[in-house]
């Protein structure tokens, strides 16, 4: 069948319905691992083990979803992101259904940890490229959307899930969980193919490459899009959301823990994080829109959003009031929620869109280390201190530094976008493409 070639990317049509895939794909993907805390408490108490060896469950959900996004870039570029995202729908939905059978903790670490943590892996990084290229003028608009999933998963499921753990068991509610997992399936089933001009200059490229270096480290070099690693903007911009990362998960941790040292009691302790949570969600949509204007380039908008988030952390130890704690909470969120969308609709102008799957793959991987440390340090320096003053003052200076290593892309102290990695990067005379061609002026079709 003739797939239709595109100079630039359609901007609306089916891809509000991949950004509508997208949306049930985040939510099922991080609503769940962010309201997996009503099956934690169940396996504490059921196992009868530690807390530290159950937070091991997601953990390594979280460390497997990140380390496989280059794997999960790299299948999208063999075999399209539909089968991907369709393999990774059934894969997390199995390992969810596995866990229901679980008598040990190791089981849920590969069941949950191992292979539902694969699963989101190929579900989200072709899902969020996929809605990068089907949009080009309203992309930042287009992910921001998609990413309210998150937000409004986090309410709704965590008393979901404790209401089907209340009737069903922890065992029941996993088997329900799964059900709802598998459909990621059909989420994957509205992708529908999309090739671009630049995916055709890429391929070729790619051809050229393996034809020159045929052995195994070749192939996997091209694959795998590791030549992004020596592209210089693209690196600086992975150390800024590694900085970035580093004290993004902090108040997710310790902002409860800090109002119930400061003798607020639990409920009003946790609704700092609800307020949060629908800042968080009215942000997102709100940065789309204002980076869709056209008025400001995204680099700047993300430097004006990330400073803000950063000095909003670090304004927490000023609250000492219930209002003024509960009032820094929702401009974190909301400011906080602003960056995120731009993160994923800058990546394509800095790489060009048809590095895109695995540009999002390694930086997904190497953004985790700055995930994976935040939290403990962040901890360290409050078990040092006595307080959560240091560590929200440092997670803000994180945000900080990286709004700073930002600020060193091409072309942010002017006007103009960053020209992305095809226009920086030498192109061969035989990839080359007539600027009059049907090609780069008109949709042709290719059999």
């Amino acid at each position: 069948m003739a797939s239709p070639v595109y100079s630039e990317s359609p901007d609306g049509g089916w891809g509000w319905m991949v950004v509508l895939a997208a949306f049930f794909q985040t939510a099922l993907v991080f609503g769940v691992i962010r309201s997996f805390g009503v099956f934690f408490v169940e396996f504490v108490q059921y196992f009868d083990k530690l807390s530290g060896s159950v937070s091991w469950i997601t953990s390594i959900g979280i460390a497997v979803q990140q380390f496989g996004s280059p794997l999960a870039g790299a299948l999208c570029t063999c075999f399209g992101a539909r089968p991907v995202v369709m393999i990774g729908g059934l894969v997390s939905g199995l390992g969810m259904f596995l866990a229901s059978f679980a008598t040990s903790l190791m089981h849920l670490y590969l069941s949950i940890g191992l292979l539902s943590g694969l699963g989101w892996a190929m579900v989200f990084t072709p899902s969020i490229a996929s809605v990068a290229r089907y949009f080009k003028k309203r992309r930042s608009l287009a992910t921001g959307l998609a990413f309210t999933g998150v937000g409004l998963s986090s309410f709704a499921f965590s008393p979901l899930f404790q209401y089907l753990v209340d009737i069903f068991a922890w065992r029941g509610a996993l088997v329900i969980l799964s059900g709802m997992t598998f459909n990621l399936l059909v989420c994957g089933a509205l992708i529908r193919p999309l090739t671009l001009k630049e995916d055709l200059l890429a391929s070729e490229k790619v051809a050229v490459e393996q034809s020159k270096d045929r052995n195994c480290l070749g192939q996997c070099f091209s694959l795998f899009d590791l030549s992004l690693l020596s592209h210089r903007p693209f690196m600086r911009f992975v150390l800024a959301i590694t900085l970035i990362n580093t004290g993004y998960f902090v108040p997710y941790v310790h902002l409860v823990a800090h109002a119930r040292g400061k003798n607020f009691d639990e409920y009003r302790a946790a609704f700092l994080m609800s307020v949060a949570a629908a800042a968080d969600l009215c942000g997102r949509i709100f940065s789309g829109w204002m980076a869709d204007l056209g008025r400001f380039q995204i680099l700047h908008i993300l430097v004006f959003w990330t400073s803000l988030t950063g000095l909003s952390l670090a304004l927490v130890p000023l609250g000492q009031s219930y209002t003024t704690l509960l009032a820094i909470s929702t401009g974190y969120g909301f400011c906080a929620g602003a960056m995120t969308p731009l993160v994923f609709s800058l990546l394509p102008e800095i790489v060009g869109i048809g590095h895109i799957f695995g540009a999002l793959g390694l930086l997904q991987m190497l953004e985790s280390i700055g995930g994976l440390l935040g939290a403990p340090l962040s901890g360290w320096l409050r078990d040092l201190t006595g307080s959560y003053t240091t560590s929200f003052c440092v997670a803000g200076g994180f945000f900080l530094l990286g709004s700073l290593v930002l600020c060193t892309l091409p072309n942010c102290f002017s006007c103009c976008s960053a020209k992305p990695l095809d226009q920086l990067a030498v192109v061969p005379e035989e990839l080359k493409v007539d600027p009059a061609s049907d090609l780069l002026n008109h949709e042709v079709t290719v059999h």
